[in-house]
C-alpha cells in the first residue's frame, strides 16, 4: 500500500484549516501556534518559514527541532482512532496535533494541553 496522501500536503495548508477551526471557536492564532510550537520545536520563525515554505507535513515533522518528550501524553480519540494506539511513527505525530488542535478549539486549559503538571 501507498504512503498515506496526507504526508504530502503542505504544512502551510493544513495550519490554515487550523487556524480557521480555533477562530470559528473564539479562540486565536497565538494559542495554535503555542501548543504547535510545544510538540515540534520549532520557534516562532521557524513555525513561518515553514508555513511559508510550502513544506510537506512529512518535512514539517521530519526537520522538527525536537518533538516534546511529553507528547507521549498525549491521548484520546482523533478520527475514531485512539491516538496513542497509532503504530506508524509520523501519523501519530499528525494525529497528536490534530488532538492539540481540537483541545485549543474546544477551550481546554493551555496548562493542561501542554501537559503540564499541575
Amino acid at each position: 500500500m501507498g504512503e498515506h496522501r496526507i504526508y504530502g500536503m503542505s504544512f502551510g495548508s493544513i495550519h490554515q484549516l487550523y487556524v480557521n477551526k480555533v477562530e470559528r471557536k473564539g479562540h486565536t492564532r497565538d494559542e495554535l501556534d503555542q501548543v504547535i510550537t510545544w510538540l515540534t520545536g520549532y520557534d516562532d520563525q521557524g513555525l513561518e518559514r515553514a508555513i511559508d515554505s510550502g513544506v510537506s507535513l512529512r518535512d514539517f515533522f521530519a526537520e522538527a527541532p525536537a518533538m516534546n518528550e511529553s507528547a507521549g501524553l498525549i491521548t484520546g480519540v482523533i478520527c475514531g482512532v485512539r491516538v496513542e494506539d497509532i503504530e506508524d511513527p509520523l501519523m501519530q505525530q499528525i494525529r497528536w496535533m490534530d488532538k492539540l488542535v481540537d483541545e485549543v478549539a474546544r477551550g481546554k486549559k493551555m496548562a493542561s494541553i501542554l501537559r503540564t503538571p499541575a
